[in-house]
């Protein structure tokens, strides 16, 4: 297995990939690629639909894969808020890649049993597969979709982000072989000499103590420990230093253990989501999830040094179960949310300097999503201010 990644600022989209293909030519070798991942920033919109061309033209049978995106990401520098396109480029030998479409509209009811699923995905139920995921969010039900392939596919890890850089429907792109398409999803099951470890940061540190939901409906938190919200809050506050306290006031969520047999949850074990409302009244809050009584749950913060020191964390704990020479054939895909970069850090590559800083000199690709795919636990879920990164190594290191 071997992997290139490569990014260009060129002035039109077919000068960027000329200069980015020649890259990933260099790094290769006399090696012929089996696949082509692609992000590519708005500033190309008008020409969108000749990256499959050009793919083709360049890379002949290799499967394209890839997306628009509000900023992207290669050879571990991050393009924002100007043109960019980043390409990586990957020979998997021992490995079969099928590629799928789910068109808008498409997915199985609630009650659809696993094949159905297998069958969108042009894979049988109990292959051994890993899963690449690209959607738009303005025509594809996410967490629908994840729901499904975790229901169909529990033992496959499953890594991808939303389609960005436009700000109304049919204004994305997604990539698939010799199609581009503006609606749905499009991506890659991997199967055979190849696994994705995935690393999911979610920016957040806890506050206050793990606690249990004693009442809840839907995703209000009326009760936590026998006690309302707003009095656990109250406690914590007066615990917390003058930084978090202020933090408190605009960057607090709510952390959820979704593996219920969990009793000692750990960094990386909470679904970190939003507080989307409160009831002063009762001393409730609305979150954003599904709540149930038994869950455990804590409150945390999130600002850039919180989101460095869980990215830092989540690493290290990653680097600290790989054997050695595990990343030597390696190639990573990031897909960070689009208020992380230099929006929350003040400066560029603090996400993908980290990485190269602490798995090494692995070819690094992505995008800046609209919503990030990547697990927690045993379950798949769409996040938000994440880094998701899926490290593609062969089974037999």
């Amino acid at each position: 297995m071997k992997w290139s990644s490569a990014i260009s600022e060129g002035t039109t989209l077919a000068d960027a990939f000329d200069e980015c293909a020649g890259k990933l030519e260099d790094g290769l070798g006399e090696l012929t690629p089996d696949l082509v991942a692609a992000f590519v920033s708005p500033h190309y919109a008008p020409d969108y639909e000749t990256l499959t061309m050009l793919a083709a033209e360049r890379f002949g049978t290799a499967l394209l894969v890839g997306c628009s995106g509000g900023g992207v990401i290669g050879a571990a520098t991050e393009v924002e808020n100007r043109p960019g396109l980043a390409l990586t480029a990957a020979c998997l030998p021992g490995v079969k890649l099928t590629p799928f479409h789910i068109q808008y509209g498409a997915l199985p009811d609630g009650d659809a049993p696993p094949d159905e699923w297998g069958s969108l995905v042009s894979t049988p139920v109990g292959s051994e597969v890993d899963f690449l995921i690209l959607a738009d969010p303005f025509s594809m039900q996410g967490e629908q979709l994840l729901m499904g392939l975790d229901y169909a596919f529990p033992r496959s890890a499953k890594i991808g982000g939303l389609a960005s850089g436009a700000h109304q429907e049919g204004g994305n792109a997604l990539f698939l072989g010799a199609e581009m398409h503006r609606d749905g999803v499009v991506g890659v099951a991997f199967e055979g000499d190849v696994q994705i470890d995935t690393v999911v940061a979610q920016g957040c540190r806890p506050i206050g103590e793990p606690m249990h939901i004693t009442s809840s409906r839907r995703n209000i938190l009326l009760e936590v420990d026998r006690r309302t919200p707003f009095e656990v809050l109250k406690e914590i506050f007066m615990t917390l230093d003058e930084r978090d306290r202020e933090l408190a006031q605009h960057s607090l969520f709510l952390g959820v253990v979704m593996d219920e047999l969990n009793d000692n949850p750990r960094l990386g074990d909470f679904l970190i989501r939003n507080i989307v409302g409160v009831d002063a009244q009762r001393g409730a809050l609305a979150v954003g999830e599904m709540l149930k009584e038994g869950q455990t749950v804590q409150f945390h913060l999130r600002d850039a040094q919180t989101s460095s020191q869980d990215l830092n964390a989540m690493l290290e704990q990653y680097v600290s179960g790989l054997p050695d020479g595990g990343q030597s054939e390696a190639g990573a895909l990031l897909f960070q949310c689009l208020g992380r970069g230099e929006y929350l850090y003040g400066r560029p590559d603090h996400d993908t300097g980290m990485f190269t800083d602490m798995v090494g000199a692995v070819p690094l690709t992505g995008f800046f999503c609209n919503g990030e795919i990547g697990q927690v636990g045993e379950a798949t879920f769409l996040h938000g201010y994440t880094s998701s990164f899926g490290i593609f190594r062969p089974k037999s290191d």
